[in-house]
């Protein structure tokens, strides 16, 4: 996997958050910029004050995030003068715990929040074809062969990291939020590596893109959206299943 994403998709992670004064808003936002590798193995955070500033909450929330994820093993605390939080990115995460999640969510809100993902995908990814730089489509390349040798998790991360380029190349702020606000909310689900999945649909969303066909990079988006709607509805109905 390939270290580093653009700078926009960094910085909408740590964009102010809508609830203010919630450690666990904090902590969910920092564990999914982990699991996602927007933050990289051994790196370290910004101190509790800077963390503070960039969330828009009390260094107390944030101390009380960061307890959070020492729990998790997701960050350790280091003492002396190059001391502070650093990043442990997980290997792999329980092996039921995906199951577990998807038991909590109903169909009906697996389908409310699918169409709510489906439309800012779908609008991202005609303004990033009227809109990206080369060096956006450059990192879209990039996330496209990530995906084309990614498997089990690395999978996941690497599907939501595309998906976060495009937001990204869309160059809207408030679009590249709500891909990382519906990511958070969906992201891991939607791309667990169930079945197959087609490297093709990314080269040819990554293709329309390049060549600034709005509309075709648009209804490629949802189309693979709706695809892996459809299996993770398909997964949910199974464990359901007596």
């Amino acid at each position: 996997m390939r270290k580093g994403m653009s700078h926009s998709a960094r910085s909408a992670m740590f964009a102010p958050l809508g609830q203010v004064g919630r450690a666990e808003a904090v902590a969910a936002r920092l564990v999914d910029a982990i699991t996602l590798g927007l933050l990289a193995d051994e790196e370290q955070l910004p101190s509790e004050a800077d963390l503070a500033a960039q969330f828009g909450v009390s260094t107390v929330t944030v101390r009380e995030a960061l307890v959070a994820l020492r729990q998790q093993g997701l960050v350790e605390t280091r003492r002396g003068r190059s001391g502070g939080s650093f990043v442990r990115t997980p290997a792999n995460p329980p092996s039921d715990l995906w199951r577990e999640r998807l038991q909590e969510v109903s169909l009906s809100d697996l389908r409310d929040v699918g169409d709510h993902y489906l439309a800012i995908a779908g609008a991202a990814a005609k303004l990033a074809a009227e809109r990206s730089s080369p060096e956006d489509v450059e990192r879209l390349r990039l996330a496209t062969e990530d995906l084309r040798t990614a498997h089990g998790i690395d999978f996941t991360r690497a599907e939501r990291q595309f998906h976060l380029e495009i937001a990204a190349a869309a160059q809207s702020p408030r679009l590249t939020h709500e891909e990382v606000h519906l990511q958070a909310e969906l992201g891991g689900l939607l791309w667990l590596p169930l079945g197959t999945h087609s490297h093709e649909e990314h080269t040819a969303i990554t293709a329309a893109i390049a060549s600034a066909d709005g509309d075709l990079a648009r209804k490629l988006t949802e189309e693979h959206l709706l695809g892996a709607l459809d299996r993770l509805a398909d997964v949910h109905l199974d464990l359901l299943s007596p």
